[in-house]
């Protein structure tokens, strides 16, 4: 854990998981409403293995410290009233300090669960430092569209979430064009291997996604190579002396 200060002077903690090999940028994962978890850590390592830099703020120290919640009726009370006690605007200001806190390693990537999905979508119009957000089934996000991405925005939702209607999804499609938007045959908390609903192959498509876009915004698209770069470039190209210009009026007599 690390200690970061926002912008507000509220110090709080945060899950840092640093790659082997010198970092090709950041990923910031935000915590469901059960916390910085051993879920959340784990998708920080994952990062992590992947070159990237992987931080998780604990945005719950704001009223609460060291909260990790399993995923029972009582935990899902307990973490939507810390979510609620929070609120948005703290939440992003810590988030804003967690990308500044990860800046100087390259460019950074937003990646949201749950209510930090909801923060994720947010944070991509009002969080600075951003390459790209991502947001796994967040509440709130396909029946408030809110404004143009300003950023490239990827949503993945379970069909079968019984929280978040698709029909929803589906209209959120219509007027955000802007925002890749894909849908599983899952319920909601799909990609958690903690949770009841878990789908591994739904869990694995999105996270094919989720690093294809990351690579992208953080490191570029990969080279395109030609099939024949190869006989292009050893092939000697032998230079035509150019004829000299025919002078048709030749010289006077």
């Amino acid at each position: 854990m690390i200690e970061i200060k926002a912008g507000d002077g509220h110090s709080f903690s945060a899950y840092r998981s640093d790659p082997a090999e010198p970092a090709k940028g950041a990923v910031v994962v935000v915590q469901e409403i059960f916390g910085v978890n051993a879920h959340i850590r784990k998708v920080t390592d994952a990062f992590a293995e992947k070159g990237y830099v992987g931080i998780a703020p604990c945005l719950f120290e704001r009223v609460a410290k060291g909260v990790e919640l399993g995923y029972d009726e009582a935990a899902i009370t307990q973490g939507l009233e810390l979510a609620n006690k929070v609120g948005l605007e703290n939440a992003l200001a810590d988030i804003q300090a967690t990308v500044n806190a990860v800046g100087n390693v390259g460019k950074i990537a937003l990646v949201g669960f749950d209510w930090g999905a909801y923060l994720a979508y947010q944070a991509a119009n009002r969080v600075t430092g951003l390459a790209c957000a991502i947001a796994y089934y967040g509440c709130g996000i396909a029946d408030h569209p809110f404004g143009k991405r300003k950023i490239p925005t990827m949503l993945h939702f379970g069909q079968d979430d019984a929280l978040i209607p698709f029909e929803w999804v589906t209209n959120f499609r219509s007027v955000r064009p802007d925002v890749t938007v894909y849908g599983y045959p899952a319920a909601h908390g799909f990609a958690c291997e903690e949770r009841d609903s878990y789908n591994a192959a739904a869990a694995a498509a999105a996270w094919d996604r989720t690093l294809v876009m990351i690579s992208h915004c953080l490191e570029g698209p990969p080279a395109v190579t030609l099939k024949n770069a190869g006989f292009y470039a050893s092939a000697k190209v032998e230079k035509k002396k150019k004829k000299a210009a025919a002078d048709d009026l030749g010289p006077p007599e």
